[in-house]
């Protein structure tokens, strides 16, 4: 069902104490031409246990299955035309990221499919559900077969090891932009290593996403919307994005806001070198976006309040950063399996942001239905009772934009050894935990200085740092092998070595010391932006292996949230 409602954003941006709540669903499921499980009672505990204690059933019922409605009447008929386009073309992400994972993956799936096993339909939905027999819950748990996921996806050879790549770029060092390009698949040749275009190694499915993209652009009347959807439909058969960027940025004067390419570098668990195809297509609320605006504002005077020396702040990015409140209608490729996105920060190329900037995308009903579903209840299973009833609404809301807004702010472009590069290039498979982490405890930073500036009410400090705590046990359910989770358990660590909480020895409940936790947010930023400003790739393996394990309490805390789902599934339609 759907409520006309006040958006949480647009609450949060005029700091009512109201709490206006969207009740929406949202469909997911494996793209379409992928096969869609049905949705399938869950058996019982002991026919789906595995060795080791993993449960099948257990793990899928931590991510909650939701039909999202989203109320789209308002659209016009050209609108809708140009959105069922786009869903086409993102259904090809899907097709593309299922085999971004492990190019076997529809083989496998097959195989389930075919098998006469008991639990085959759970096994199907669980394929769905994480494109692929890894459970993206649980560290990659193979819960269909032994083969463990290959940390470089299937962007690398399975069998070749970091070493192996660092000495081919040694001895061929005219290969190495090539090999470490976001846009290349590398492979064997004989007993040569080669890089592959995306646009020749995925050209079955980007021909026809393109084709959709330049069928949109057709038919909508709108010069920059038609203006990017050309030129993105030109990038997925060129391997050139900046143009298509710049394009996307100055989208305006439509309803339609669509993110559609190779974007995160996640899935590259070997480098992070690898981008993986992903699509999001959302509608704008032009009330919510206006509301929400008057922070990008800020953004130069946060980059200047930032507490590091100036050598490490960053003034040559654009500060436009156009911000935009959206429900999301449909998703694609990455964007689809294991946890949802509440919000991104594009594009990830630094020209695009030092020319304009970069352009945060606050996914509203999704944000919405984790807090109601997940942060929320967490709330009485993490703090004492007087401090759980601080959590707000508003501020899960204020840290997810200002977690956006830090993503523009601190070291991007960094000069080491008298070379120009960047600060993602020298941390390589490090650089997503560490900049994830970065930008939660900086959105924290931030809202403070809002606070301080009288955006916001510095009387709410506390109900801020509250919600801020319990997310980060949001987090870390997802698993530290992941980069949200492992940059939310490093942030425990450190406020834990500040003393900013103490955890009571019979309920487990931690208590916060406000005034701690506030001073130890600051020295966190600090650390991580000079980390990230010195580009020192062993220093932050250091940092990470100090930081991101959990102690006995905080494990503790997430097992007493097991009846809490971890995450949502939304389920959208496949056509408007």
């Amino acid at each position: 069902m759907s409520k006309a409602i006040i958006g949480l954003v647009a609450v949060a941006a005029v700091a009512a104490g109201a709490y206006y709540y969207v009740e929406q669903q949202k469909t997911c499921c494996a793209p379409e031409p992928a096969p869609v499980t049905k949705e399938v009672a869950m058996p019982a505990v002991d026919e789906n246990a595995h060795d080791g204690g993993y449960n099948l059933a257990e793990q899928r019922a931590k991510i909650a299955r939701i039909d999202m409605d989203t109320d789209t009447s308002f659209l016009t008929d050209e609108e809708k035309a140009v959105i069922n386009k786009l869903i086409i073309a993102a259904n090809y992400m899907s097709e593309i990221y299922l085999r971004q994972r492990n190019e076997d993956n529809p083989e496998v799936r097959a195989k389930i499919a075919a098998s006469d096993l008991p639990n085959k339909d759970l096994l199907l939905n669980m394929f769905d559900l994480h494109f692929g027999p890894w459970d993206t819950l649980d560290e990659a748990h193979p819960f269909y077969g032994t083969k463990e996921m290959p940390k470089g996806a299937a962007f690398y050879p399975e069998d070749m090891s970091k070493e192996e790549f660092n000495s081919w770029i040694a001895a061929h060092p005219e290969d190495k932009e090539a090999f470490t390009s976001l846009y290349t698949v590398v492979r064997r040749d004989g007993d040569k290593l080669v890089a592959i275009p995306y646009r020749e190694h995925y050209k079955e499915w980007l021909e026809p996403a393109a084709q959709a993209l330049r069928e949109a652009a057709e038919i909508t009347s709108n010069p920059s919307l038609k203006d990017f959807l050309a030129k993105r439909a030109d990038s997925f058969l060129s391997d050139e994005y900046f143009e298509s960027e710049i394009a996307w940025m100055d989208l305006d004067g439509t309803p339609i806001e669509v993110a559609i390419g190779p974007y995160e570098v996640y899935t590259d668990g070997l480098f992070g070198y690898k981008a993986a195809y992903e699509a999001f297509i959302t509608i704008r609320n032009p009330q919510e976006s206006e509301a929400v605006a008057r922070y990008k504002n800020y953004l130069r005077d946060m980059e200047a309040n930032l507490p590091v020396d100036d050598a490490y702040k960053n003034f040559k990015r654009g500060f436009e950063s156009p911000i935009a409140a959206t429900e999301q209608i449909h998703g694609g490729g990455d964007n689809v399996p294991g946890v949802q996105t509440i919000a991104f920060n594009l594009p990830n190329d630094e020209r695009v942001r030092e020319a304009k900037g970069a352009k945060k995308v606050l996914l509203n009903n999704v944000l919405e239905a984790k807090f109601k579903l997940i942060l929320a209840p967490m709330a009485e299973h993490i703090l004492v009772p007087a401090q759980a009833d601080k959590l707000m609404a508003k501020y899960m809301a204020l840290e997810t934009l200002f977690h956006e807004l830090s993503h523009s702010l601190g070291p991007g472009t960094i000069t080491k050894g008298g070379v120009e590069t960047t600060v993602g290039a020298e941390l390589k498979e490090l650089y997503s935990a560490i900049e994830e982490g970065k930008a939660d405890v900086m959105g924290v930073y931030n809202i403070l200085f809002m606070m301080e500036k009288g955006e916001l009410p510095k009387a709410e400090r506390d109900n801020l740092l509250a919600s801020y705590f319990v997310g980060i046990f949001r987090a870390m359910r997802f698993g530290t092998d992941e980069a949200h989770g492992q940059g939310a358990a490093f942030q425990y660590a450190k406020l834990k070595e500040a003393e900013a909480f103490t955890v009571d020895a019979e309920t487990g409940l931690y208590t916060l010391d406000f005034d701690k936790l506030e001073a130890a947010v600051t020295d966190i930023v600090r650390a991580v932006v000079m980390l990230q400003g010195d580009g020192d790739y062993a220093a932050a393996k250091k940092f990470l292996d100090s930081y991101s394990s959990l102690d006995g309490a905080a494990k503790a805390a997430i097992k007493r949230t097991s009846d809490i789902p971890v995450d949502i599934q939304p389920v959208y339609p496949e056509k408007l």
